[in-house]
């Protein structure tokens, strides 16, 4: 099956309680959080603050996706706050090892993302701590950008490399997905599809996220 996750970056934030209700009603799968500081990319979203507001309003699974400098300082605030996942970027993560162990002695499932130009050699030593792996098909830190073609073709070797192990983390990917992308990412083997503005700027969420599962 495959798992739609709304990205909240590409939320109204005026009306965000509203936001997510609407898309937990619209038949959400879980709900994806962009924490940005500012550093690791240019913009600045929301904290652990907004996090934990949010989470008595519904109960969709949080994947909490760090674009920061460094992702360690955020864990213990997190999982205070409720969230399911947290994802942190091989490029910002300094002890990328201790930090998975770090988010699953909390309790959480372990994530790692991958900027488009990072390869997939950088996971080699750490796949058996890995709950989750998100392919990045934009560069990180701006919602509404278009999706990278030779992401295809990244998720498709991780597919096989992971079959090739016996192992089975999800494969999540974030960037540019709308109704002509998804297809192409899932038929290449990623299981968990994050988009943002074709969900949150959609006149009928539900039918969206129903096509985008294909």
């Amino acid at each position: 099956m495959v798992i739609v996750s709304p990205s909240l970056l590409a939320a109204n934030f005026a009306i965000l309680k509203d936001e997510v209700k609407r898309i937990d009603a619209a038949g959400a799968d879980m709900l994806h959080l962009d924490i940005m500081d500012g550093h690791f990319v240019p913009n600045l979203t929301f904290g652990v603050p907004i996090v934990k507001d949010l989470r008595p309003l519904t109960n969709l699974p949080f994947d909490a996706h760090l674009m920061v400098k460094n992702p360690d300082m955020y864990l213990e605030p997190l999982a205070v706050a409720g969230v399911d996942i947290i994802t942190v970027h091989v490029e910002a993560a300094l002890h990328l090892h201790r930090t998975l162990q770090s988010i699953k002695e909390r309790g959480l499932k372990a994530g790692v993302a991958l900027n488009p130009a990072t390869p997939l050699c950088f996971l080699e030593h750490i796949y058996s701590e890995l709950d989750l792996i998100l392919i990045m098909s934009v560069n990180p830190g701006f919602g509404g950008q278009q999706f990278i073609p030779e992401s295809v073709a990244k998720i498709k070797t991780l597919r096989r490399h992971l079959k090739n192990m016996n192992m089975a983390p999800a494969i999540a990917v974030d960037g540019g997905i709308n109704l002509e992308t998804a297809p192409k990412v899932i038929a290449a083997g990623a299981n968990i599809i994050v988009a943002g503005s074709a969900i949150f700027g959609a006149k009928d969420a539900k039918k969206m996220i129903t096509a985008l599962r294909g």
